[in-house]
């Protein structure tokens, strides 16, 4: 049968690039600034997102909100809130990993994304950093915070960002592993293995010589070029549906042209030399505190180096069935069951000792940021560091997040504070995002269903 003069042979797309480059289905084919450096008085300002899946600990109320009946003074020992009533910071044993951290750390009650409301518990783990509304007028999601960061401020360094998770890969919406999007449908891979990542970061040409890579480089970029030219001479012959296909897929050329050019700027900048003494990137993920630990690290090294200062660390996905990370709680408390079953089932030899444990890596880390000095003080100061989860146990509410916000002392924030939003000082989630954002010279008056900023945690 002739052809129709509207339809296109596959071959007419890539005629002349002399690649293999996927595209979409279309209906009428088928019937830094490089070497930028700053200044000691003027370090870099960076921020890192922390997720901990299934929720925590919170025995105060059936979504963690302590009910008017519930007597002030009997803060529960083990309880993901570290006390009962908002104002300064005390203690307990779930949150107690934090007590020497007190001046970098506020604890937020009462704070989620609308967009997540009407998601599954587990769902709502695909929001935490992007506030989309998926149940309704984003289903495939939006750009999340890190790489709305990353947009403005990403070329500074050899990295926009750093992408990490337990589990990686991206997994599917409602089951993502990722925390880092660049937009709908476009969820970043999250890496998992120490070794690949500390090469990704640090040995990015596999032991090439710096000149093969830049020929490399530059026939890439060529071929990327006649690629886009060649598209343009037949897109005028497509329907207005294969158009917007056709628009989407161009898109993604032109995002590795750019990564192309970058990487090929980023080869006239020495790579950083790293000793690798006592980092143990083999470790075995039945070993959860020394791969937990060795995923804070590698985070620590990329931003000591300034190699990035975005970063996400998503610890489990809310679907880890598959993983070794769902026997994560019987490696480290002795827990006969899946970490998940935590989540429901409350023990109470567990729940709390389990909180206190994650709490005990992610403090780890924040002592490794403030016990490094920068500028006129330390990493901490001039890092902001978002961790958490999207929603409590039990209860598979979607709201209530559990919200611990560290560092970025330097960066106008102020702590030693539990904060509550609730009832008329009910804001979004989003809100806090905002102030992050701006804290980091990202100005930007809205972020998902934000209402403002969030002058609490500022310094007046």
């Amino acid at each position: 049968m002739a052809s129709k003069s509207w339809q296109i042979k596959r071959r007419e797309v890539l005629k002349g690039a002399g690649i293999a480059l996927g595209l979409p289905s279309l209906e009428a084919m088928t019937i830094k600034r490089a070497g930028a450096s700053l200044s000691p008085k003027n370090p870099p300002k960076r921020m890192m997102i922390g997720y901990i899946a299934y929720g925590t600990y919170m025995p105060d109320g059936q979504s963690g909100v302590r009910s008017k009946t519930h007597p002030i003074d009997q803060h529960p020992e083990w309880s993901w809130w570290p006390c009962s009533q908002p104002g300064e910071l005390t203690f307990n044993k779930s949150s107690e990993p934090f007590k020497d951290l007190k001046n970098y750390v506020s604890y937020l009650r009462g704070l989620d994304h609308k967009g997540g409301w009407k998601m599954g518990g587990h769902s709502s783990g695909d929001v935490f950093a992007t506030g989309a509304d998926m149940t309704e007028t984003e289903k495939t999601n939006n750009i999340s915070i890190d790489q709305v960061a990353a947009n403005l401020h990403g070329h500074e360094t050899r990295y926009r960002s750093l992408v990490l998770g337990t589990e990686g890969g991206t997994g599917s919406y409602g089951s993502s592993k990722t925390l880092s999007h660049r937009g709908p449908g476009r969820p970043i891979p999250s890496m998992h293995k120490p070794q690949e990542i500390f090469n990704r970061l640090f040995d990015p040409y596999s032991g090439k010589g710096i000149e093969q890579v830049r020929a490399t480089l530059k026939r890439e970029a060529s071929i990327l070029d006649l690629l886009l030219e060649h598209s343009k001479s037949f897109h005028r012959k497509l329907g207005r549906q294969d158009q917007e296909k056709m628009d989407e897929y161009l898109e993604s050329v032109r995002s590795i042209e750019k990564r192309v050019e970058r990487t090929s700027q980023w080869t006239h900048e020495p790579l950083p030399v790293m000793d690798t003494k006592g980092l143990n990137l083999d470790v075995a993920y039945k070993e959860p505190k020394e791969y937990i630990r060795c995923m804070y690290d590698l985070i620590y090294l990329a931003f000591v180096t300034d190699s990035t200062r975005y970063a996400t660390l998503m610890l489990e996905s809310e679907q880890s069935s598959t993983s070794e990370m769902w026997n994560y709680a019987t490696y480290v408390l002795g827990y006969k069951g899946a970490t998940h079953d935590i989540a429901h089932k409350r023990p109470e030899d567990y729940s709390g000792q389990w909180d206190r444990w994650r709490a005990e890596q992610h403090a780890y880390f924040l002592r490794r940021l403030r016990d490094t000095s920068e500028g006129d003080g330390n990493m901490l100061d001039h890092t902001v560091v978002l961790w958490g989860s999207a929603h409590p146990h039990a209860s598979h509410s979607t709201r209530n997040y559990p919200i611990h916000l560290a560092g970025g002392n330097r960066l106008g924030f102020k702590h030693g504070r539990l904060h509550e939003f609730i009832g008329d000082k009910k804001v979004p989630l989003a809100n806090l995002f905002v102030s992050m954002l701006n804290a980091i010279d990202v100005p930007v008056a809205q972020f998902a269903d934000s209402t403002g900023s969030m002058s609490e945690l500022m310094k007046g």
